[in-house]
């Protein structure tokens, strides 16, 4: 096989190559993509259909290596373990845009594998994973209908820029990954400073001039290599027992899909199933072996098609609702002792129970970085989604790849209304339980986290609400459908999340399960969302309107004081002995930055003004003037020398001990006491004069 490579032009002096014909030569299909020194290889195999399958088994992996980046990994196991969240987040959004372009009926085992070879720390891999995915299947022989592009899209003083830096992220206001074919979105991904919905729109037509020169050069790339695609076989039911399906189960399927409440629904749909399962599958057993067709892939077309006609021919819901009619939307905050802050927010059968947590600096997520990102956060949001919330019983394991998709879409929304550390110097942890779910519980998470964060008293600067917009097509009209149930979006073409303030949109996430909706139709699906929100808005503000006033009695007390950065070894101690005393005393948490800043965080006033005393008295310059309490540490007929600070003392002279004549300085205090001193005088020589009797006087 030859070398064959393209190059693609992003504009602004930067530029993409994708070669293939050089590594990994046993797959299907594999390409090496890279921008600047950034490289991915990405790698796509595929396999005969596993006995008995019903589904089309795509898995997608991403992974990065330390050596990408010059580095061996920490720890005691000198190597990489399981995919770390970004790792997983790579993978989904690698996945997303290529599931659809897969033809009906295909069920062959397939998996891409992206993997990290080189990290320059200035160009994201995630896109490149993705574009290369599709050359891979591009230049492989699995059937595909691609292919697609995919970049990065950034937005400096108002200039869009593709596929930017990480320096330049951190000024732009937008941060989308755009994934689709000419004139059509399949995915995007990401977060903006509270745009308006024209401004999204403008970012992805943008993007769009730079997906078609994408697709034309993987097209090229392909007629090189000039592979053909295998035959395979559809495991689409018999056009036979899928009519005979249909007649049998008739308009009841329609009725039975139809009901107020998902359990209803369930409970109607399983009777008609049973008896459809128990009268139709047996008509069309093998003579010789009895085997009978799969009753499952024909009740899921006649399902699909029953809930997709109530939208396109009747233009109502499975619950009865209108198309851009919200569920009945109930919250509560305050519902839990001793956390910091908590709400219920409930939106039909969907309910998340969301806490907000609040800890000190010290306690911000770190992440050993590869390939660039965020080496620490101190906003996280976890989200959990227990088998319980449908109704179902399960294997409990480990955190699943759904929950950290879904957490990380409410943390980047959340993120853009939290307080910076310098303004809020704390780590805040939201954690969201599902305790019932149908239909974007991701977006009940957003909700709930405002409202926990606002109970708990964290200044954020507004409320982020949000909610998730479906799509139903037809042949020749199509309509949106506001806050989508579960099988809405199982069955129908669109999962199209949006959170924003009343500013603008925080973050948002398309998942399509047809080619691409033009970008007119995704403005549309924008409008209606923001119409929705406000309406959300309306029933949040009822329950809470703006943060409390006070953080909650529950949350740690912070104190910032500023030190010498000279004096951070005399704070910490050798082998941190001081800093652990204080801790240990007060039960303090208390961090130290470069800079001499020291954050002291700890549940109550009397043990914050204890560890600010010690901080303070370890750390701090002597003062003309101030009172300290000190040690006698060496007594002499003249007088006391008193310990003021850990290595700084003074002397009380005999005359300054008391307010009348002192015997002996005995009379008064002897090694080891604890008195009351006051700083009269600091000579050329750095000797510091004190004073009991002044301080007595000042008390």
């Amino acid at each position: 096989m030859s070398i064959e490579s393209i190059t693609i032009d992003l504009g602004g002096g930067r530029s993409l190559s994708i070669e293939t014909g050089k590594l990994a030569l046993l797959c299907n299909g594999s390409v090496v993509v890279r921008q600047a020194d950034t490289t991915v290889l990405v790698c796509a195999c595929a396999a005969a259909p596993r006995e008995g399958i019903d589904f089309f088994p795509l898995s997608v992996e991403y992974r990065e290596r330390f050596a990408a980046a010059g580095k061996i990994p920490g720890g005691f196991f000198k190597r990489e373990g399981r995919p770390s969240e970004k790792e997983i987040l790579t993978a989904r959004m690698t996945d997303r845009p290529l599931r659809p372009l897969f033809p009906e009926g295909f069920n062959n085992e397939v998996q891409i594998v992206s993997t990290l070879l080189s990290a320059d720390g200035k160009q994201e891999a995630d896109v490149l994973s993705i574009l290369g995915a599709s050359a891979a299947l591009m230049v492989s022989d699995i059937p595909w209908n691609g292919p697609v592009g995919a970049l990065r899209v950034g937005r400096i003083n108002g200039e869009f820029i593709a596929n930017p830096s990480n320096a330049e992220m951190e000024q732009s206001d937008i941060d989308l990954v755009y994934s689709g074919v000419a004139g059509k979105a399949i995915m995007i991904e990401g977060c903006s400073k509270e745009i308006s919905e024209e401004e999204l729109r403008d970012a992805m037509w943008f993007a769009d001039g730079i997906i078609q020169k994408m697709i034309a050069a993987q097209q090229e790339l392909a007629a090189k290599v000039n592979k053909a695609k295998f035959e395979y076989v559809s495991n689409l039911p018999s056009p036979e027992f899928l009519k005979a399906s249909e007649e049998f189960i008739g308009d009841r399927l329609s009725a039975a899909v139809c009901a107020p409440d998902k359990l209803t629904r369930q409970d109607q749909e399983n009777a008609l199933k049973a008896e459809y399962v128990a009268a139709v599958p047996p008509k069309f057993a093998d003579p010789e072996t009895g085997a009978t067709p799969n009753p499952e892939l024909a009740w899921e077309i006649i399902k699909e098609k029953a809930i997709r006609n109530l939208v396109l021919e009747k233009k109502v819901r499975q619950d009865g609702r209108a198309l851009d009619e919200l569920r009945p939307i109930t919250c509560e905050v305050g519902v839990l002792p001793v956390v910091h802050g908590s709400a219920i927010f409930k939106r039909g059968d969907t309910q998340a129970l969301v806490t907000a947590t609040l800890s000190g600096t010290g306690d911000a997520q770190e992440y050993d970085v590869i390939a660039g990102g965020p080496a620490k956060k101190n906003f996280i949001l976890h989200y959990n989604f227990p088998n319980f919330c449908t109704g179902e019983v399960g294997r409990y394991g480990s955190t699943g790849r759904r929950e950290i998709g879904h957490g990380a879409l409410a943390e980047r929304s959340i993120r853009q209304a939290m307080p910076s550390v310098d303004d809020f110097p704390y780590t805040v942890r939201v954690t969201s339980e599902i305790l019932g779910s149908n239909g974007s519980s991701s977006m009940a998470t957003v909700c709930g986290g405002s409202l926990a964060l606002m109970d708990a008293g964290v200044p954020i600067s507004d409320a982020v609400i949000g909610i998730s917009i479906g799509l139903v097509t037809g042949t020749d009209h199509r309509e949106f459908l506001t806050d989508i149930l579960g099988s809405e979006d199982h069955y129908g073409d669109m999962d199209f999340k949006v959170a924003g303030t009343t500013k603008g949109i925080t973050g948002f996430q398309l998942d399509l399960k047809i080619a691409g909706l033009d970008i007119e139709g995704m403005y549309q699906a924008m409008l209606r969302n923001k119409a929705a929100r406000a309406k959300i808005r309306e029933i949040l503000t009822a329950c809470l309107a703006k943060p409390r006033a006070e953080l909650s009695p529950n949350a740690p007390q912070v104190c910032t004081v500023k030190i010498n950065p000279e004096k951070i070894g005399a704070l910490i101690g050798p082998g941190g002995k001081n800093i652990r005393g204080i801790q240990d005393r007060t039960g303090a948490q208390i961090n130290v930055e470069e800079d001499g800043t020291v954050r002291i965080f700890v549940n109550s006033k009397a043990a914050m003004d204890q560890a600010r005393y010690e901080v303070e008295s370890l750390t701090g310059e002597v003062e003309i003037g101030k009172i300290y309490k000190g040690v006698v540490k060496t007594v002499k007929e003249f007088g006391a020398f008193v310990e003021i600070m850990p290595g700084q003392e003074g002397m009380v002279h005999i005359s300054e001990l008391a307010n009348y004549r002192v015997k002996t300085v005995e009379d008064i205090c002897k090694v080891g006491d604890e008195i009351t001193v006051k700083v009269i005088d600091i000579d050329d020589r750095g000797r510091v004069r004190l004073s009991r009797k002044a301080a007595l006087a000042d008390l």
